[in-house]
């Protein structure tokens, strides 16, 4: 799952080089997309360039859609009781202008539109629009599309929880291997933080009044973290303290390390700059 920005081809075009891999992304509302072109068996071939877009699809312009091919209403209820419907419309074989180094044209993709509406019909939030492609993207139905996409914000949590307060991105090495342990490290944490909530007591600042009133007050993993020094005392360990093994005979005499590859410095523009700019 990811946002808008991931929605290029760029982008996409790396991802479906891979089969087992469904990449669900969100799109602008005034993206162009093409339906895929389906010559008529009958129809005498021509010489030329074969065509493989067919007719436009505006996002903006509903005149330019055509009757979905599925389409699915799912009532849920919010945590504050209010009941809701969403509509999901699907369009199937769906296409993207592509490029030189990417021929989109060989990779269909699934149009999906969500509209949440109220107990009168009346539509709450802009139509969200999604894009699900990959080779096995017919494995998943619609309302599964969905609840996979909803999941992209439960995530975008974790990242900010984990930069804040896990030091997830505090770490800085050249080395990738030592990079992919640390991020390990933080999510080994945060599931830590998840496995002690129950044990865990409401410790509220001073400023924090709402949280001495309130007893079914949610236990957040900033919550479980305040109190998790007092945990680790609790539940003890069974790891034994270090003993020293000797001393470390160190490099062998005349050793030269070999120094890094040095890498061009890579320097944010300011967005004025950076606007006009193709992704390369």
């Amino acid at each position: 799952m990811a946002d808008s920005d991931y929605s290029q081809k760029d982008f996409i075009g790396e991802q479906v080089k891979h089969e087992d891999v469904v990449t669900i992304t969100r799109v602008r509302s005034d993206r162009v997309f093409y339906r895929q072109f389906i010559r008529d068996p009958n129809q005498a071939k021509t010489s030329g360039h074969p065509r493989w877009y067919g007719d436009k699809f505006d996002l903006k312009d509903d005149q330019t859609w055509t009757e979905p091919d599925e389409v699915h209403h799912v009532p849920f209820t919010t945590k504050k009781s209010r009941q809701l419907t969403v509509t999901i419309s699907g369009w199937k074989q769906m296409l993207m202008r592509g490029t030189k180094n990417y021929k989109m044209n060989n990779h269909p993709f699934t149009l999906l539109q969500i509209v949440v509406r109220d107990q009168e019909r009346n539509s709450i939030w802009k139509p969200m629009w999604l894009i699900v492609i990959g080779s096995r993207r017919d494995e998943l139905s619609l309302v599964d599309c969905y609840q996979c996409y909803r999941q992209r914000y439960d995530m975008e949590h974790l990242f900010r929880f984990g930069k804040q307060r896990l030091l997830m991105t505090s770490y800085l090495t050249p080395d990738v291997h030592h990079e992919e342990n640390w991020f390990k490290l933080t999510l080994l944490s945060y599931v830590n933080l998840w496995a002690a909530r129950k044990l865990a007591v409401v410790l509220p600042r001073d400023w924090e009044q709402y949280l001495k009133t309130n007893k079914s007050i949610k236990i957040t993993p900033s919550l479980v973290q305040r109190d998790f020094s007092r945990i680790i005392t609790t539940l003890g360990t069974f790891a034994k303290f270090p003993k020293r093994r000797g001393f470390s005979s160190g490099r062998i005499k005349g050793y030269k390390k070999a120094p890094r590859t040095r890498h061009d410095v890579i320097k944010k523009g300011s967005k004025k700059s950076t606007k006009n700019l193709k992704a390369p």
